[in-house]
This record gives structure tokens, sequence and C-alpha cells, in this order.
């Protein structure tokens, strides 16, 4: 790395980096990797605690969402919705739809000259999001901006639980209906509709044919549109920030081949996860360890994992763990993005897509000479526990040197 690279840019306020495990009035917050990884990887033994699932009141749905599935149901679920996010199929059916879609809003960027790139790059993960769930019937850049009001909605605390207060409950669910209802009457019924009388390659095609109901896949484009566009839309704008920020790794990453690419949006996905926390509800006892401690988990106990506390343990990722180091040695079975696309049952299906998306609009604008102008401003999501990234203000113009790496 080059004197003064990158550190972490999302540093929170008042974030506690330890102790690796501690238990007090019935929650576990957990920040080492190992022990993190245990309790994901603990098989029917915990439930989905994390967005928003607990507030959503039993009977609602006939029909569970995959992210609020646990057991053998999530998996057989799973499994089927897996081949949709797999790396060939990302490769063979929306690479040049990413490909196609980056060129242009690129063009448009040299044209302009100027862009905000958390606005740009909305647009594009948007775009390719909705062509994986199915969500192509309505107008991409519109149903960025009410998922946008739908995402930003004031979450619902897990640790409180019943402690939220009936007022407060009522309020939140009100604030969040309207975007909700929109969402469903623009984007997803005329999916549904259309879907109906033609299914295809997508995630709503295939729930339509599972027989799911209206509510359960309303939850699911919610979900996959929040995977797809909330996420990758922040990942982009902060992949971009370190590359702008950093001479060396920028001209490392232009020079580089795909594999090369990858491990440096890999280690700045590792040091910047989008996702800060993953909530688990012990659904029966279960042990951990950690640094030669085992632990007890009772049932009914919740399970706070600080996603961006094990992915900086230096027992795992070595030396400088808030340092940006592509290519670190990692202990067996461990990504290079270590848990930031979760483990076990729930570990995020469209890793693979989210990595490719970025890179493919990234090879293109880093292909031209692109400059930061001001400080954005850095916020934080409650509904995922991780960062906003807003105002990424860019100035762009044609390089005598533009070039695509191979």
């Amino acid at each position: 790395m080059s004197e003064g690279a990158c550190r972490r840019i999302s540093v929170k306020p008042g974030e506690a980096t330890s102790p690796r495990v501690e238990s007090f009035d019935g929650v576990w917050r957990v920040r080492s990797t190992e022990a993190v990884r245990q309790i994901l990887r603990q098989r029917d033994a915990t439930a989905q605690a994390g967005f928003n699932s607990e507030s959503i009141p039993d009977g609602t749905m006939a029909d569970q969402p995959i992210l609020f599935m646990d057991g053998e149901p999530h998996r057989q679920q799973r499994s089927k919705i897996a081949r949709y996010f797999a790396p060939k199929t990302v490769a063979a059916r929306y690479r040049e739809l990413m490909e196609r879609r980056a060129d242009a809003l690129v063009a448009e960027m040299v044209a302009d000259g100027r862009a905000r790139l958390d606005d740009v790059s909305l647009r594009y993960s948007t775009e390719v999001a909705a062509k994986v769930i199915g969500l192509t019937n309505s107008r991409t850049d519109r149903m960025a901006r009410r998922l946008e009001k739908l995402f930003d909605q004031p979450p619902y605390d897990p640790a409180r639980g019943d402690g939220e207060g009936r007022v407060r409950a009522a309020l939140r669910q009100l604030r969040g209906a309207a975007p909700m209802a929109w969402f469903y009457v623009w984007d997803v019924r005329p999916a549904i509709r259309e879907r109906r009388r033609e299914p295809q390659e997508d995630v709503i095609s295939h729930l339509l044919k599972e027989g799911y109901g209206i509510p359960a896949i309303l939850i699911e484009c919610v979900t996959y549109g929040a995977a797809g566009m909330a996420t990758t839309r922040e990942f982009i704008s902060m992949a971009a920030l370190h590359l702008l920020r950093d001479d060396a790794l920028r001209a490392r990453y232009v020079q580089a081949d795909e594999p090369e690419r990858y491990a440096i949006l890999h280690e700045i996905l590792r040091l910047e996860p989008i996702v800060g926390h993953l909530y688990r509800r012990a659904e029966r006892e279960f042990t951990f360890d950690d640094a030669g401690a085992t632990h007890t988990v009772r049932a009914g106990q919740l399970l706070d994992l600080h996603i961006r506390q094990a992915n900086a343990d230096p027992t795992t990722v070595g030396d400088a763990p808030l340092d940006l180091c592509p290519g670190r040695e990692l202990p067996r079975g461990i990504g290079a993005e270590v848990m930031s696309f979760g483990d076990g049952p729930h570990k995020c299906p469209g890793n693979a897509l989210a990595i490719q998306e970025t890179d493919i609009l990234l090879t293109r604008l880093f292909a031209h000479d692109v400059a930061l102008v001001g400080e954005p401003d850095l916020g934080w999501d409650e509904i995922i526990s991780g960062y906003a990234l807003r105002n990424v203000t860019i100035a762009v113009s044609p390089s005598d040197l533009h070039r695509l790496p191979g």
C-alpha cells in the first residue's frame, strides 16, 4: 500500500470495539469473527431477528418470505432461489445488461462533466436488481425513489422488543405503510400481472409458481430490492471513494486483471461492510466458543452480531485490521470479505452479482479521469445497521488513456 493509504472511512462515533463477547439483559453482543461464524452456522438453533422481522405480527402472511424462514423450509426455498444468483447465471444472463447500462451511465457522466455517484449507482443497481427480481413493468428511476422512501423508515429494535411502546410501534408502522403501498401499486402489482400471463426467468415468476400470496411476494421484492439496490448502491460509492483517495490503489485497480480487481473490492467490502449488524433469536439452548471460553445461549435470548468489528478482528485478519490491504492471508474457510455477506444458511446469495456489478461500473468509470469534488456526507441507515454515503460528487473528463482492463 502507498503511504497514507486509506483506512476505514465509515467510522461510527461511539461504536464499541470490545469486548469480543458480552451478555446482559438477555442480549449477546458478539464481535469476534469465529464466534459470529459459529452462531450463523448453527442449524435450527436460531431464527431471524433483524431487518424488522420481529415487528411483523404473527399470522400476517400465509407464506413466510425467505429472509424470515429458518430450518428445512428455508433450505428448500433457498436452493430454488439460489440459481438466479449463481456466478454462471449472473455472467450469462445479466452481464450484458450491466455492461450496457454502465457504458451509458459513464458516457452520460463524461458528457455532463460532473455527477453525483450515489445517484448514478442508485439508478444502475436498481435496473440490475429489477431484472433479477422481475420488477420490469414500471419506470426504474421512479421505482428507485420509491424504494428510497420505503427504506427511510424508523427501525424496529429487536433488543427492545415489546418495550418499544404501542404509540411508537403504531407510528412506525403507519409511516412505512404509504411507501409500501405505492411500491406495490406502481411496481409489484404490474410485474405480478405480467408474469401471471407470461412467466419469465426471475424471482417473481418463481414465487408465483410456488403459490406465494401477494403479501409474501411484496416482502420478497422489498428484501431483494434492499439487497440489490440499497446495499450495492452504498458499496459502489464506498469503493469509488477508496479508489479516489488512494492513487496507488486506483492505479493498481485500473491496470489489474479481473481476479485482482475482485480481490481489491472484497478487501474494501471487508473493511466497509454494508450491513453492520445481524440479529438472531435463540430457538433453543446452544453453545459457542471464543478465545478458549465456552458460552451458553438460552432459548429466547437475542444475538447481536457486530459485523464491522468481526471483520476487523486481528486474530482473523491479521495486523492493521482497519487498513485496506488486498490479498490478506486469512484462515481456511474465511472468504476475503470475511462476514460481509454473512455466513451459514442465511449467507447473502447475491455476492457474485454485487461484486461483478460494481466492477463493471467502476472499470468503465476509472478508465476516465475522475476526481472527487468536496467531501461526501456519511450517515447511517438503521434498517440495515450500516452507513449511507450521500453527495458523492465527482468530476469526470475523457482520458487519452481510455481503455478497459481485459
